[in-house]
């Protein structure tokens, strides 16, 4: 995990240079905190089952930081009225998710009495990951205006990227509990994955695509509450420790966020 680790701290101080070089530029900035409740949509499960999908959540916490374009800090005035700058925000993020996931579906239903149904039911996992990353986020209403209370709340859509440091947990109490042992697991898996591994426990790091939509809400005039729901895309299919070949299994991991959170304005 260091190696990864590593990474983020390369890519946070990447962050950390470009909104420096903003700040010279006297360009404000805001900082918040937010928790939320996440879906994790994995191989886990049948593929756009309801029941699964609504299962498997869990918990997100974060802390954002924003460069706010229509407002100067090193003279207290708005800057230069552009569409960007009265639009646009530029959000760079640290967060953390935890999931605790289990088979769910019909293929579990206790009328099955099946060794492949007690294999998945006996089979469950942890996706715990820390996100770095950033997001363009786009205003439709003026920034300025909502900033002046003309507006109580400000819609927006957001889109960017993250860096994600992975670490899942795989457990089975099927036959000896070994998780490096095949047999403990879904016969099918085995039969189709031609052997090559669809069970791990190895941590690493990928790339997501993520995309929000949400509103803020003027509590003060140097505060904000926002709600957004997020969806987030990983490449990489591991990210839940599971990765069979079934046809139910076409896509890489992902995710829907859902976010609570507060936002303070320093300059």
């Amino acid at each position: 995990m260091t190696k990864y680790f590593k990474r983020s701290l390369i890519f946070l101080a990447f962050i950390f240079t470009i909104q420096n070089s903003y700040s010279q530029l006297g360009i404000s900035h805001e900082i918040g905190v937010f928790v939320g409740s996440v879906a994790f949509k994995s191989d886990f499960g049948v593929r756009n089952d309801f029941g699964t999908n609504a299962g498997n959540t869990g918990i997100a916490l974060g802390v954002v930081h924003y460069i706010n374009f229509a407002y100067r800090a090193d003279c207290n005035c708005y800057s230069t009225d552009t569409y960007f700058n009265d639009h646009f925000k530029l959000r760079s993020e640290i967060s953390w998710n935890k999931t605790e996931l289990e088979h769910i579906g019909e293929w579990v239903d206790n009328s099955r009495q099946s060794e492949e149904a007690n294999q998945l039911r006996a089979h469950t996992g942890e996706a715990q990951n820390w996100d770095i990353g950033m997001q363009l986020e786009y205003f439709p209403l003026s920034i300025r205006a909502f900033s002046a209370g003309v507006y109580s709340f400000a819609p927006f859509i957001a889109a960017g990227a993250h860096l994600v440091s992975y670490q899942p947990n795989v457990k089975t109490t099927f036959g000896d509990g070994n998780v490096n042992n095949n047999d403990n697991f879904y016969n099918f898996w085995d039969d189709v994955a031609n052997g090559e591994p669809f069970v791990s426990v190895d941590g690493g790091s990928t790339w997501s695509f993520v995309a929000s939509i949400g509103t803020r809400y003027k509590l003060s005039i140097l505060s904000d509450l926002f709600v957004e729901l997020r969806g987030q895309y990983y490449f990489n299919d591991f990210i839940d420790g599971l990765n069979h070949n079934l046809p139910s299994n076409k896509d890489n991991d992902w995710n829907v966020w859902l976010n609570f959170g507060y936002i303070y304005y320093l300059d």
